[in-house]
């Protein structure tokens, strides 16, 4: 477990059911993870499902926690959120519609890859939906291998306007 508490930012996504409620909801609960508080939201973007097309528009929505808690510690209590929101990991499609999912995309500057999680995400560097609202809390971030997300998005083929997002496979 840290010892002082780190940066983490979260990606948020839903796409059945209140999505747009279901994303205040899940704020509100993550706010009262133990040893962690909610420090940022990004703007909610709709944002077009990728690799599984036929299905709704996501809304999604990046975070920023302050956290006394491991990785580990805080991917359980994201699980428990998304359980409670009614996802069921055992009955879904994967990249399928989904009533919660909650990401873990950075965790200050840990690398960690274990069966369970990867940190920094593994498909962070690939999906619009999420640097979009990432860079909108932290115009300047660089993931731990020296990676610049903005650099990042500026290769990435996809279309962003107002509230949407739009990105080609």
């Amino acid at each position: 477990m840290p010892t002082t508490p780190c940066h983490a930012f979260l990606g948020l996504g839903s796409n059945k059911g209140e999505s747009e409620r279901l994303l205040a909801v899940a704020r509100d609960r993550i706010a009262r993870i133990p040893q962690t508080t909610l420090v940022a939201a990004s703007s909610v973007y709709r944002t077009q499902p990728q690799l599984y097309a036929d299905q709704p528009w996501f809304w999604n929505q990046v975070v920023r926690v302050q956290t006394a808690l491991s990785p580990g510690e805080l991917l359980a209590a994201t699980q428990t959120i998304e359980a409670e929101l009614g996802r069921n990991r055992c009955q879904e499609e994967r990249f399928g519609p989904r009533t919660m999912d909650i990401d873990i995309l950075m965790f200050g500057d840990l690398q960690v890859q274990d069966e369970v999680l990867t940190i920094p995400h593994p498909r962070l560097v690939e999906r619009a939906f999420m640097l979009v609202p990432l860079l909108e809390l932290e115009p300047q971030a660089i993931l731990p291998d020296g990676t610049v997300l903005r650099e990042a998005l500026d290769h990435l083929s996809y279309t962003w306007s107002n509230d949407q997002i739009w990105q080609a496979n």
